[in-house]
């Protein structure tokens, strides 16, 4: 499967950018979910890759094919880029069954490929499965019921399944009735010979016209496949059709309409609809958001298989952060049209770049903490934080505070001559949706109305500290005193809301113990991962540990 690579794209409608010069690239064989919040991007980006969207600008490569560049005029469309889309509506159509649903864009295909001959495979696969008659009695023998009587379209699902046949090579095999034979051995032996005869009068017809055919069953002329512009045969739709239903587990509904089945089942046949022409990437936007919340989960284990089995590379599209973590091999992190962030689930939720990384990532939401502070001359930050608690925050990594400010201010110099370039080019237009620092959320027991209160006068000594639920935990020589404010035991953790004066911290504590409201408890934060941000530009600083 190919690699994608998105150079400086950017989707805009007048002023308004959808997606703001976004760079990307998408591994081979990669599992990537577009995630932010509704009407951040992810869908357009997504959109833009498929050819269902024309980029404003930027270049767009698939493999080592360019298929979109803004200053090259190239833009080829959707159906000439090999992709495959999955919807958040499932899209089947309603008068057609699954099998119906599934085969037909398949045969609307009409393009150049190799000549398969189709009497030899289904020879081929004869004799494959006329190898061992008494297993084809077991097979058909298994799908009697209980009163004694074959089922034969289940006898027909379990050959293509044991054999990997076409339901006509399927029917074919149990026409030749091995299971009711008393020697199924000595028929299967039998009956095979008629299909050695078959094979050896095709090798010997294509010998005399310099031909053969190869392992995959194509025609080939010296040594390499014969390719013609032509459809699909039936024999290769029902195959491609019977391999995706394995793959998606629903061999059995072949007959049925899309009503008739259970919304997993229906999600599960547009998967396979998707998968049948062998799409070179498969995008999903929002597959699961139809179904719910112990589906979703069955079917996020039954789209990590199916990463698995088809070795295909996957761009997922969810605002849900739990798909992202449990599903993506990357998370491409999106806000306002900009990337915020791309990197593997861990790192995402242990160094989010910024505070709405920080923010967006992690349930229970992680505690945003106001600090005021120095650098010290060993690294350290001396801070002040919860109101009038003295601590000192250790990076894990030596920092010098001058230093890193010092670069970013140069990086946001950089970047304002960047858009001044941009915008003195004819044509070029300025952003309306103005990209700001993020707000944050700090928890306390009297919210203030963030829109009548005055903006806060943001000094060099202003920071955040970052510190997720599970790093605070209460202790008896822990050296904060909290109330507890709330309480939620779900069996294994309690989230609880703690008080500490007027602010209010959220800690996950693991166990059965219960936690009554107003009980009075003493906290540590502990662990190396408590993050320091930086308040004037959002950015990450460093991560490291707190002594009170």
């Amino acid at each position: 499967m190919p690699e994608i690579k998105l150079e400086n794209i950017t989707k805009r409608w007048g002023k308004f950018f959808g997606v703001d010069n976004v760079s990307l690239d998408i591994p081979n064989n990669s599992f990537i979910t577009l995630l932010g919040p509704s009407g951040c991007g992810k869908t357009t980006i997504l959109r833009m890759i498929a050819g269902l969207e024309t980029p404003t600008e930027g270049r767009i490569t698939i493999g080592d094919r360019v298929v979109f560049d803004s200053n090259a005029g190239i833009n080829v469309p959707a159906n000439k880029r090999k992709v495959g889309f999955l919807f958040q509506n499932y899209a089947l159509w309603p008068n057609m069954t699954v099998y119906e649903n599934i085969s037909f864009g398949l045969k609307n295909i009409n393009e150049e490929m190799p000549v398969i001959d189709v009497e030899y495979k289904r020879a081929s696969d004869m004799l494959r499965a006329l190898s061992n008659g008494t297993k084809v009695k077991e097979i058909v023998e298994e799908c009697r019921d209980k009163n004694g009587k074959l089922d034969e379209k289940k006898a027909y699902v379990k050959l293509i399944d044991n054999y990997t046949l076409s339901i006509y090579t399927a029917k074919e095999l149990f026409g030749l009735k091995i299971h009711e034979a008393k020697d199924p051995n000595a028929v299967a032996k039998e009956k095979a010979a008629a299909y050695e005869d078959k094979l050896t009068s095709l090798k010997i017809k294509y010998k005399a016209e310099g031909k053969e055919v190869n392992d995959k069953f194509e025609v080939t002329k010296g040594g390499e496949p014969v390719i013609e512009k032509r459809k699909f045969t039936k024999e290769e739709i029902d195959s491609k059709v019977r391999a995706c239903s394995r793959i998606v587990k629903i061999g059995m509904f072949m007959d049925r309409y899309p009503a008739e089945l259970s919304g997993g089942q229906q999600q599960r046949v547009a998967i396979a609809r998707t998968l049948a022409p062998e799409p070179q990437v498969l995008f999903m936007d929002e597959p699961l958001s139809n179904l719910d919340a112990k589906l979703r989960l069955e079917m996020r284990y039954e789209l990590q298989r199916l990463h698995v089995e088809t070795g295909s590379t996957f761009v997922y599209v969810t605002h849900d952060q739990m798909e992202a973590m449990t599903l993506a091999t990357r998370i491409c992190l999106v806000n306002n049209g900009v990337l915020q962030q791309y990197a593997a689930p861990l790192e995402v939720y242990n160094r989010p770049a910024n505070l709405f990384v920080a923010d967006f990532v992690g349930n229970p939401s992680m505690n945003f903490v106001d600090a005021k502070g120095k650098a010290q001359s060993d690294g350290s930050v001396a801070l002040e934080i919860l109101g009038d608690v003295k601590a000192r925050f250790v990076p894990v990594n030596p920092l010098n505070m001058d230093e890193w400010k010092k670069n970013r201010d140069a990086e946001a110099a950089a970047k304002a001559e960047e858009e001044k370039k941009r915008l003195s080019v004819k044509g070029a237009v300025e952003k309306s949706n103005k990209d700001e620092v993020f707000k944050y959320h700090v928890q306390k027991v009297e919210e203030e109305d963030d829109s009548i209160a005055d903006a806060p006068v943001i000094t060099e000594e202003d920071y955040v500290l970052g510190i997720r639920p599970e790093a605070i935990d209460i202790e008896e020589s822990g050296k904060i005193m909290t109330t507890v404010y709330g309480a939620m035991p779900t069996g294994m953790e309690s989230t609880l809301k703690l008080r500490v004066g007027e602010f209010l911290l959220t800690s996950v504590v693991f166990g059965s113990s219960l936690y009554k409201i107003g009980q009075e408890e003493m906290i540590s934060i502990n662990g190396s991962d408590i993050l320091l941000f930086d308040r004037r530009s959002g950015k990450l600083i460093t991560a490291g540990k707190i002594e009170i």
